[in-house]
């Protein structure tokens, strides 16, 4: 994620922000611009404080403070090309789901942050009605007589459970499922892989390769999957899979390794937006010194990824456990999962070639 600033009195502002706390300005992402902008009243709309001052007007979402982005004046579809990919929201009026639906919402706009960063294929509903990408944020409420939400993905329609949103519901479900890592932006990157294992492997005729790295997915999943759960990973599941949960299914594989690709590129563009230099003072090992100074959405090989990553996490690693927290990147990157990556790496950046 880039670091943002108002344009009017060049504070620093978070991406999420829809006022700048000190100068009072409205703010307002520009999706296709890719900037968050001051802007100023002019009648019904806005003008953007961009060289370009475009005439803008937020996102129907805004209404609720679920989404800070803008549309054109003169659009008539009301949502913002973030929120034009819901299809199903919670009832609003219901316990906590607004505040879930927002935490919801914030997490599904940092991947369509990287989504269009990366200038990935990405369609509506409406553009494409059978495969279109949609996401149903649904309540599981047994008391209400609600089913069963199982978060997951299914030609394109990615489903999320509401619980999810709740932090103590979430870290109950990360302890029962022994994982390290549990969050909203991790579901949101994870599924999302399995939408474009559709667009990218499958329907591009890159099958063949894509088994050839991460294994058949014709294996049966249901059956993979209660496999799985019933006997949990193998011994040496982290000499080739950056999770357990990647070793159920190939499908599973391709998923996991494209939400962390997703991990490492938007986090490494935070550190270079920050001019981070990593020197330790303690050794002159060149592995642990890098300086982050490229964009990481743009980078020719997944090596460039890598060189950087893995002195980042390091120290980002030693920082957390200084406040006392777990490691926040508690994985490990081998050649076999780095060669993963390095695949998902050439998938996108032959998506993004051919326009």
């Amino acid at each position: 994620m880039k670091v943002f600033r108002c344009q009017s009195c060049k504070s620093a502002i978070y991406f999420e922000n829809r006022f700048c706390g000190a100068c009072g300005h409205d703010l307002g992402y520009l999706p296709v611009a890719g900037i968050l902008s001051a802007l100023e009243p002019e009648g019904d709309y806005f003008v953007a404080l961009t060289p370009e001052k475009p005439k803008v007007r937020f996102c129907q979402n805004a209404g609720p403070d679920a989404c800070n982005w803008m549309i054109p004046a003169d659009q008539e579809d009301p949502f913002c090309l973030a929120c034009q990919h819901n299809r199903m929201i919670p009832d609003l009026n219901l316990n906590n789901n607004l505040q879930h639906w927002r935490d919801m919402e914030i997490a599904k706009h940092r991947l369509f942050y990287s989504l269009m960063a990366l200038r990935l294929p990405i369609q509506t509903r409406t553009q494409n009605p059978e495969h279109g990408l949609v996401f149903d944020f649904l309540e599981e409420a047994p008391d209400l007589g609600t089913p069963k939400v199982l978060t997951g993905h299914d030609e394109g329609v990615i489903v999320i459970n509401l619980n999810e949103a709740d932090d103590v519901k979430r870290a109950k479900f990360r302890a029962a499922m022994h994982e390290p890592y549990r969050t909203l932006l991790g579901h949101f990157r994870h599924e999302v892989g399995h939408y474009f294992w559709d667009v990218l492997i499958r329907d591009k005729g890159n099958i063949d390769a894509c088994r050839e790295v991460f294994g058949d997915e014709r294996a049966d999943y249901a059956e993979a999957l209660k496999k799985h759960y019933e006997n949990g990973p193998p011994a040496d599941w982290q000499e080739h899979f950056i999770s357990t949960y990647a070793t159920s299914h190939p499908w599973e594989d391709f998923a996991e390794t494209w939400a962390h690709y997703l991990h490492i590129v938007d986090t490494l563009e935070t550190a270079a937006a920050f001019g981070l230099r990593i020197h330790p003072t303690f050794t002159k090992e060149d592995s642990l010194h890098v300086e982050i100074d490229f964009n990481p959405y743009r980078v020719n090989s997944i090596d460039d990824l890598v060189t950087a990553w893995l002195p980042l996490t390091f120290t980002m690693n030693n920082l957390s456990r200084s406040m006392g927290e777990k490691d926040l990147y508690p994985f490990v990157l081998t050649q076999p999962v780095i060669e993963k990556l390095g695949f998902i790496h050439h998938m996108i950046t032959d998506a993004r070639s051919a326009g």
